[in-house]
């Protein structure tokens, strides 16, 4: 009876550190997820204990449907805590961005390097027309969903206050929509 609730305890515990292990390194999961669903998988129809069914292929085993629900602030804007190149950054979804927008600070904390010389371009803001620099976010994350090299664009900290999750991360996601007074984002 010990053996068992032993058993039971150990089988919980690894059961309950999964999704820990996974939202802290979902990359390393889906590689690890990869190598065990491999090629060499035998064949669903005859994994199957019950003749004529059809099973799906087991490649399509790995966690699909990745979702985020954001709730609106008092304000009516969509604010919640993401992670640029693996840094927690407090950020609010603006469709109305065309890409991802950061300032000097921000970037700087997320290993983007810049020179002065970077910020060639001009954008427009809400604030007016400001000088820019075109950069490449190596991985944007929000709980279980995961992007890889977003376009963004770096203004200077008296331009922009916070960070914008504009476009160039939300066209990348499966779905994104209003419901019920919360922003759905599904990858």
């Amino acid at each position: 009876m010990l053996r068992k609730l032993i058993i039971i305890g150990v089988s919980a515990g690894v059961s309950a550190s999964v999704p820990i292990i996974y939202q802290a390194n979902p990359d390393m999961f889906g590689a690890w997820l990869k190598s065990v669903f491999s090629e060499e998988a035998p064949d669903p129809q005859e994994v199957s204990a019950i003749p004529g069914l059809r099973l799906a292929k087991l490649e399509s085993a790995a966690p699909l449907g990745r979702k985020v629900l954001i709730s609106a602030d008092s304000r009516g804007h969509f604010a919640a805590d993401f992670k640029l190149n693996g840094r927690l950054v407090t950020a609010m979804v603006d469709t109305g961005a065309t890409l991802v927008a950061l300032n000097e600070s921000t970037a700087r904390r997320i290993g983007v390097k810049l020179q002065p010389s970077d910020f060639r371009h001009r954008v427009a803001t809400a604030n007016g027309e400001v000088k820019a620099a075109s950069v490449t976010i190596d991985t944007l994350q929000i709980g279980r969903i995961a992007l890889n090299d977003i376009p963004a664009v770096v203004l200077e900290d008296k331009a922009l206050g916070g960070t914008l999750i504009g476009m160039s991360f939300l066209k990348r996601l499966g779905k994104f929509s209003v419901e019920d007074g919360a922003l759905l984002l599904v990858q």
